[in-house]
């Protein structure tokens, strides 16, 4: 099924200074698409008197209060904001807005990136693996050392969905007047065939060659500086290392969704657990409509 993505970008509080953290990203993420910000605070309803919340569950009250505050904290960007309670199940309120919305930015609670984690799995994995568009997963690294974007990095495999990520890395760097960096992991050790040392470097020239051909290709129509690196290594481990010294990464992912897309999202699920920098994350379902309304660039009003 196909779906209109307006621009709009949402982001999900709970008042946590994770999702607070998240909701500066956001705006100015706004702010460069000249989009409107959407800010959503989920709530439990009562089922009988006395009833008390459990976990990081919310009361409606306790919910507006929370919301009011983050819209006074974006309130100095200078956009339009929509304040939204829900009494829907977070992970269930943002997949709904997946389908209509530009991007989703989420807040990540860390954790110890292990299997439990991807099985309970925050609402930044279960929303990741299973959204309609690309989201943001920001990390608790304060997002004032990232802002504005200057360098974007972006994995590639040759897959259709990593072709999907590499034209919206291209889009985020045209709109923040970022330089983009390109990359393809190779990863000799997990091949069944394993060339001798002497074949090595013409097996990154051959992969960084094809990376170049796919990047030439997409930022056609794009005044972006666009560099390509075919690294030996693990792509997950190697994305993790750059988000430590860039401000974006953007990951393609096949977004199998439901209970498979939880344990099997590979790369993706992998890196949002342990990356320094927010990371976008993009469905392979995604694709360009979610831009159609701003045109190809859309710069941002820099002081």
């Amino acid at each position: 099924m196909v779906y209109r993505h307006d621009n709009v970008v949402v982001c999900g509080v709970d008042g946590s200074d994770e999702s607070f953290n998240a909701l500066v990203w956001a705006a100015h993420e706004a702010k460069t698409r000249r989009a409107r910000l959407e800010i959503v605070c989920c709530y439990e309803q009562p089922t009988y008197a006395g009833y008390r919340t459990s976990g990081r569950n919310l009361l409606e009250e306790n919910a507006q209060t929370i919301l009011d505050d983050a819209v006074a904290r974006v309130k100095p960007v200078g956009i339009e904001v929509t304040p939204s309670l829900d009494p829907a199940d977070p992970t269930a309120a943002l997949l709904n807005r997946s389908k209509t919305a530009a991007r989703v930015v989420i807040g990540a609670r860390g954790g110890s990136g292990g299997f439990a984690d991807r099985l309970l799995g925050s609402v930044a994995s279960a929303v990741s693996s299973r959204a309609y568009c690309a989201v943001v997963i920001v990390p608790s690294t304060p997002v004032d050392t990232v802002l504005p974007v200057k360098h974007i990095v972006c994995g590639f495999d040759g897959s259709e969905s990593s072709r999907l990520a590499m034209a919206l890395a291209i889009r985020e760097a045209s709109r923040w007047g970022a330089k983009l960096s390109c990359v393809s992991a190779v990863n000799f050790s997990g091949s069944a065939w394993i060339p001798g040392s002497d074949y090595h470097q013409e097996v990154l020239d051959d992969v960084r060659a094809s990376l170049r051909e796919a990047a030439d290709d997409a930022v056609k129509g794009y005044n972006v500086d666009v560099r390509c690196h075919a690294i030996e290594g693990n792509a997950a481990a190697l994305m993790t290392e750059f988000s430590t010294a860039v401000d974006l990464l953007v990951l393609g992912t096949r977004g199998r969704g439901g209970f498979a897309g939880l344990l099997l999202g590979s790369t993706s699920q992998s890196v949002i657990q342990h990356a320094a920098c927010p990371t976008i994350v993009v469905p392979q379902r995604t694709r360009e409509n979610e831009d159609t309304n701003m045109g190809s660039s859309v710069p941002w009003d820099r002081p």
